[in-house]
């Protein structure tokens, strides 16, 4: 099975950037829609965004503009860059393979997610 490993989160002031990565194991990582979630304390955990194989990208309208998805096919790597980081940002944050129509998690599993803390 595929294993995926989060990491890059940490604690940033408001306004911060961070980069995310996630690392999959298997080479056919290429041919599949990846979605970075999040799950911040006592809520759901939502998708942020979504990057198809061939790049297209969709983002949740509260990320928009701040957020960045990204993916690097010959590292099985997809990323999320995160700029102007506000405090409703602060979550774990998770990736998994994507349903590239409705965003929707289909592995039915998850890493160890990355702490994103923004706080001044």
């Amino acid at each position: 099975q595929v294993q995926l490993a989060e990491s890059g989160g940490g604690l940033v002031q408001p306004g911060g950037s961070l980069r995310l990565s996630c690392a999959a194991s298997r080479s056919t990582f290429r041919f599949k829609a990846m979605g970075w979630y999040r799950q911040a304390p006592g809520k759901e955990r939502e998708l942020v965004a979504s990057i198809a194989p061939c790049g297209s990208t969709n983002y949740v309208d509260s990320v928009k503009v701040r957020f960045t998805i990204s993916r690097d096919n010959a590292k099985n790597t997809v990323y999320l860059q995160m700029n102007s980081l506000k405090p409703e940002d602060t979550a774990i944050y998770y990736c998994n393979v994507a349903h590239e129509n409705t965003g929707r998690a289909l592995l039915p599993y998850w890493g160890q997610g990355t702490q994103v803390t923004v706080s001044s």
